[in-house]
C-alpha cells in the first residue's frame, strides 16, 4: 500500500458505465485512495507501470486480448501485482481460470456492493478472496471432477479458452474475430487449433464441453 495506507485502484472494464459506478462504490470508502480506469487489456501493462496501483481490478470479458490474458502479462510484468476479477461470470471454471492466471480474489458482478469493497481491502492485505456464493461450487468441481476438470483446462491458452466459450455459447468465427478485434482468419486459426486440441470436430461438440464444465447451462 502506498504511504498515507490508502489503497490505489486501477480498474479495468470495457463498460463506461460500470467504470464510473465503481468508481462512487470505491471512492466512497475511507481505505481507497486514487482509483485510475482503463476500458481494454491492451493498456493494463503500460499503466500499471505509470500508475503503480495495490490493486487491479478487471473484468474478464473484454474485446481485444480479454482479461485472462491480461492477468497472465500483468503477472509477467510483476509476479506480486494484486488482481482482483469482478465478473458476470459466476461459473467455477471461470474463477478456477482467472485463479491459476494469476488472480488474487473473485467477486461475481451479481454480488451486493460492499462485497467488492470488502475484497479490495481483502487482496490488498495479501488475502485471498473469492466470494462466499461461488466457493460451493468451485469446491465441488475440485473434489468431482478435478482430474478431468484439469486435463480440459491445461490444453487451452487463456487466448484459446477465450475463443473457446464464445464459440460454445453458439457465436461464428466472424462475431467472435468483431467482438475480439481480431481478424476473422486468425479466430478461423484459433477455432482449428482448439478442436485439434479437444479432439472434436463441431461446435455441437465444443458447446457439449462447455455444458460438463459449467460454461453454459444445459
Amino acid at each position: 500500500m502506498n504511504n498515507n495506507n490508502k489503497i490505489k485502484v486501477l480498474l479495468v472494464d470495457d463498460h463506461e458505465v460500470v467504470r464510473a459506478g465503481f468508481r462512487i462504490l470505491l471512492s466512497s470508502q475511507p481505505f481507497i485512495g486514487q482509483i485510475s480506469d482503463l476500458d481494454r487489456g491492451e493498456l493494463v501493462t503500460q499503466e500499471y507501470e505509470r500508475f503503480k496501483p495495490d490493486v487491479v481490478v478487471m473484468d474478464l470479458s473484454m474485446p481485444g486480448i480479454g482479461g485472462l490474458e491480461t492477468i497472465r502479462r500483468l503477472q509477467k510484468l510483476d509476479s506480486d501485482a494484486v488482481i482482483l476479477v469482478y465478473s458476470i461470470h459466476d461459473e467455477a471454471i471461470y474463477v478456477e481460470r482467472a485463479l491459476e492466471a494469476g488472480a488474487m480474489g473473485y467477486v461475481s458482478k451479481n454480488s451486493a456492493a460492499e462485497v467488492l469493497a470488502e475484497a479490495v481491502k481483502s487482496v490488498a492485505e495479501g488475502k485471498r478472496y473469492i466470494e462466499e456464493s461461488l466457493l460451493p461450487e468451485v469446491d465441488d468441481v475440485r473434489h468431482d471432477n478435478i482430474e478431468h476438470y484439469r486435463k480440459v483446462l491445461d490444453l487451452l491458452s487463456p487466448r484459446e479458452f477465450d475463443v473457446f466459450c464464445r464459440l460454445a455459447k453458439g457465436m461464428t468465427a466472424h462475431e467472435v474475430a468483431a467482438d475480439m478485434h481480431l481478424g476473422y482468419k486468425t479466430i478461423a486459426n484459433y477455432n482449428t487449433q482448439i478442436k485439434s486440441k479437444l479432439r472434436v470436430n463441431t461446435a455441437a461438440d465444443l458447446a457439449n464441453i462447455a455444458v460438463v464444465l459449467g460454461i453454459i447451462k444445459p
